[in-house]
């Protein structure tokens, strides 16, 4: 394998735990701000369980992301931040805010609820801006002169293949999360809360389905090289259309640990994880060699091969230490019942 295919990997692997983590903690931050006023659902305070111990590490994932791009792939490093100054500019704004929002809105308590407001529409908007840097390197939407690329603005938010993808992008976070949080809220036995989150995984799963439909109806309109070639990959996308059914399994069929109870939403959330793990799959593979199409290659854009493997070397031993540790913050996060169980 060419080291250059080796780095995008490891780029693309960043870029979907970053997109899965990132969908359930935006999410979260929603649903807290949605049932904020219905305490007695204790829906919200399962939310801001979640988030508590878990958007900081989500953050950490966004840092190596782009630490990967510019060590591993410096000219599309320029490129992607000369075409990316406006919209990346708007998502760090966006950032920085719900971040200072979410800690102080646990600090001042008289604020609560305007900063949770705040936290929460941030929260729904960062992931619709972020899911429009894949139909930008599309190359659609990018004019080329003097030397320098410039991303065509009226273009990009006049195209109905970027509102699919932002559609995708928001329901995908309110579906991915309110599955988590069902999980969360049964293994919190807090069981209102657990029926109001698995009800909301009921209506979004479909929603989801859709927007996606939509991306792959609009797609020939906009990059028809990439349609074709995830079409090539068809029985890989139909696969990740059939683990929908087993989705529906984990939100419809009885629980066989506890009787009485409707709704597996682990094996939901296993479930949808390898949905997208497949479907990002087909979308890279198809992608390939293109960073930004048609002029920035994985090859072009590639760094020095002597850097690479110094870079991929540290990224191994980095990993090797982190990667246990999250393990570890995973198992506490969901088996430790003192925290499961606390009443705030």
């Amino acid at each position: 394998m060419a080291d250059a295919v080796i780095a995008i990997t490891i780029l693309w692997g960043f870029v979907f735990i970053y997109a899965v983590m990132a969908t359930m903690d935006f999410g979260a931050g929603f649903w807290s701000m949605i049932y904020m006023n219905r305490e007695q659902t204790k829906a919200t305070n399962i939310a801001n369980r979640y988030l508590s111990p878990t958007w900081e590490v989500t953050n950490t994932f966004i840092v190596a992301l782009v630490v990967a791009i510019y060590s591993l792939f410096p000219t599309a490093a320029y490129t992607l931040g000369t075409i990316l100054i406006i919209p990346g500019s708007i998502i760090l704004l966006l950032l920085a805010l719900r971040s200072a929002f979410l800690v102080f809105s646990n600090i001042a308590i008289e604020f609560k609820k305007p900063l949770t407001y705040i936290s929460g529409i941030t929260g729904i908007l960062i992931p619709g801006l972020l899911i429009c840097v894949l139909p930008i390197t599309h190359g659609e939407f990018v004019d080329y002169g003097n030397g320098a690329a410039n991303l065509n603005l009226y273009r990009l938010f006049t195209s109905s293949n970027v509102y699919a993808f932002i559609g995708f992008a928001i329901s995908s976070t309110l579906f991915l999360s309110s599955l988590l949080l069902a999980d969360y809220s049964k293994a919190s036995n807090e069981m209102k809360a657990y029926q109001v989150y698995l009800r909301d995984g009921k209506i979004l799963g479909p929603i989801t389905l859709l927007m996606a439909f939509l991306i792959m109806l609009t797609l020939p309109n906009e990059a028809q090289w990439l349609y074709n070639r995830m079409m090539d990959d068809l029985p890989l996308l139909l696969l990740s259309v059939g683990f929908f059914l087993i989705i529906g399994i984990g939100l419809y069929a009885p629980s066989p640990f506890q009787k009485g109870v409707k709704g597996m939403p682990r094996l939901s959330v296993i479930a949808v994880t390898i949905q997208y793990l497949i479907a990002s799959y087909v979308y890279g593979k198809a992608h390939l060699p293109y960073i930004i199409y048609p002029d920035v290659t994985i090859h072009s854009a590639f760094t020095d091969p002597n850097s690479f493997r110094a870079v991929f070397i540290t990224y191994i031993i980095g990993f090797a230490i982190l990667f246990p540790g999250f393990i570890y913050f995973w198992s506490l996060f969901m088996n430790d019942k003192r925290y499961l169980r606390q009443k705030q």
